[in-house]
């Protein structure tokens, strides 16, 4: 964004509401879309968790295997984010928007940018799989029988990244086009997959608690069946988004060459978005590092007598899912959206419906963030639970989702100031941002690899936690000084009051996990997964009912002005 730009239009004060202005779409056209969207990443994150479920009861959340798997399925993820990533989930929506106002829709660019995808995406996995074993190497600090396991899962897992690019770049050409269903409502197939692979694996190799895995035990039969089954859920989630792809009836076919398709220019802002995304995701890659130090000194620790259990990399993993699902369900659905908003926006050089729209999101997102880092924090242990073969990991796991949950309202406030400036294809500030994060990041991380192995992973997420806080920071820095003041004023005011709505509601589940028994330790909450899941269920309706509550004395009305087009499309349809 020029100077130029930015000081045609008058701005106003950072303490007052942006009231003269509204987003160019209708917000009943946006909250349908969220809606959708939201729908199916739920029901994706519920499968979600019942995966995570089942994989505890197969290898454990602090098992001798779960930690190596855990380490090589990431990979292929992270790989794909850190090359690839970056540049097909913001840099080309605006393209997309750009070409589809050709009279040809932008058929041509869409062919030619995804035959360039597909080649370079299977030319990156094959070298990558086949470096398999110095990646495992160089990412983790397995030694012996857990590094050659875990590179044995990387052999099976890393051939995802073509299809994890494939999935994203087909997925972005349907938002772009205004479906944003399918994109969400894929990954549901994929759990369905993997959850089916688990329960026969559960069936004819038996679970973590009866048969003790370890790598010396560990059998290729195995292997196929996590590992490959995991694959194999993957590859469906990108091959069924083809059907929705081709109802768009844009004429699309193979097609090579890049002259005057406007791919040069795709490029040039790929290129540093793909610097980018090496600096963000090679922080998590030494976060990993650091995590695996605590899971080779497991084994050592169980050996104990008595045994002492410590958090792994898979205790982390777990609790960051966990810890997202509010940014998940709501603020990516929400964010992605309106990040065509935006973008649409920056095309017209209109400033005030950009800052209208950062202000709106960031404000509706908060309702949806605050309430979910509320209720993380009051039943973390039940949570923990779902995840866990013995209460004693369960508090582990309770210990890690608590700490994460602190940040989630900044890791989704985050997440939308960035989109901002992938709009306007500004692609070095977000460079530029995550250089200091990064740099602040490993040094967090350090610090944490020179605690004792048992406080290792709990560091780890208080440095994930500080990361957010400082992220959201240094992001509005730079984008007050791109668009001017957003009414960062009011969002806080906004965020203060949901804060105090998520604390008393937090009071009232804390009341009634105290009445479950949740801090004895052989109270009826810990007895059980399912006692868990029911303690879960009586306490999302109450803190529900409490927050909902809070909002309306507090005379918070961003969450009606979100619901309203929804329930009034209900009445209609009841009608």
């Amino acid at each position: 964004m020029s100077e130029t730009n930015t000081a045609s239009i008058p701005l106003q004060d950072a303490g007052q509401p942006l009231r003269e202005t509204r987003p160019t779409p209708s917000s009943g056209s946006t909250a349908r879309s969220s809606a959708i969207m939201a729908a199916g990443t739920l029901v994706s994150r519920i499968l979600g968790l019942v995966r995570v479920g089942l994989l505890a009861t197969a290898i454990g959340a602090s098992g001798q295997v779960s930690d190596l798997f855990t380490s090589a399925n990431n990979l292929p993820n992270f790989i794909y984010l850190m090359l690839a990533g970056g540049v097909f989930n913001a840099v080309l929506v605006p393209q997309i928007i750009r070409a589809s106002r050709q009279p040809d829709r932008g058929a041509d660019y869409v062919s030619r940018l995804l035959t360039l995808a597909a080649a370079a995406l299977l030319v990156l996995t094959v070298l990558v799989t086949l470096a398999a074993p110095v990646i495992v190497g160089l990412t983790t600090s397995f030694t012996g029988a857990n590094l050659a396991l875990t590179t044995a899962f990387a052999f099976w897992c890393l051939p995802q990244i073509f299809f994890y690019g494939m999935y994203a770049v087909t997925g972005q050409i349907l938002n772009a086009n205004g479906s944003f269903g399918p994109y969400m409502w894929a990954p549901v197939v994929n759990n369905l997959v993997s959850i089916a692979f688990l329960v026969v694996f559960i069936m004819l190799m038996g679970t973590e608690q009866v048969e003790r895995h370890s790598p010396e035990t560990w059998t290729t039969e195995q292997t196929v069946l996590l590992a490959g089954g995991t694959t194999l859920g993957i590859i469906i989630q990108a091959v069924v988004l083809f059907v929705p792809l081709k109802r768009l009836n844009l004429g699309l076919r193979p097609k090579f060459g890049v002259r005057g398709t406007g791919l040069g220019r795709t490029g040039k802002l790929a290129s540093v978005t793909i610097v980018t995304m090496l600096i963000g995701n090679g922080l998590y890659l030494v976060n990993l590092r650091v995590a695996t130090i605590a899971a080779d000194a497991r084994p050592r620790l169980l050996a104990q007598d008595p045994p002492v259990q410590i958090a792994g990399s898979t205790n982390l993993e777990f609790g960051s899912m966990v810890y997202q699902l509010p940014h998940a369900v709501i603020a990516l659905s929400l964010a992605t959206v309106m990040f065509n908003q935006l973008a649409s926006a920056h095309a017209d050089d209109n400033l005030a419906a950009v800052r209208a729209t950062l202000s709106q999101g960031l404000r509706i997102i908060g309702v949806a963030t605050v309430f979910g880092a509320a209720a993380l924090l009051t039943f973390a242990g039940p949570l923990g639970m779902l995840f866990s073969e013995s209460a004693e990991v369960a508090a582990i796991n309770g210990v890690i989702i608590a700490i994460l949950a602190v940040g989630a309202p900044f890791l989704s406030a985050n997440f939308f100031l960035n989109r901002v400036f992938y709009a306007s294809e500004d692609v070095r500030t977000p460079l530029k941002i995550q250089l200091i994060l990064s740099v602040v990041g490993v040094a967090f991380a350090l610090l944490a690899a020179m605690f004792d192995p048992r406080l290792i992973v709990p560091m780890l997420a208080v440095a994930y936690t500080l990361g957010n806080v400082i992220a959201v920071v240094i992001s509005h820095v730079f984008l007050k000084r791109a668009i001017g003041s957003y009414g960062a004023g009011h969002v806080f005011d906004v965020h203060v009051r949901l804060i105090i709505a998520g604390l008393v509601s937090a009071l009232a589940g804390t009341a009634l996990s105290w009445a479950f028994g949740g801090y004895d330790a052989g109270g009826y909450l810990w007895q059980s997964k399912l006692h868990a899941l029911l303690v879960l269920a009586i306490g999302g309706v109450l803190m529900s009912a409490v927050y909902l509550g809070m909002l309306k004395l507090l005379r918070i009305t961003e969450l009606s002005e979100f619901l309203e087009p929804l329930m009034a499309r209900f009445r209609r349809s009841a009608a």
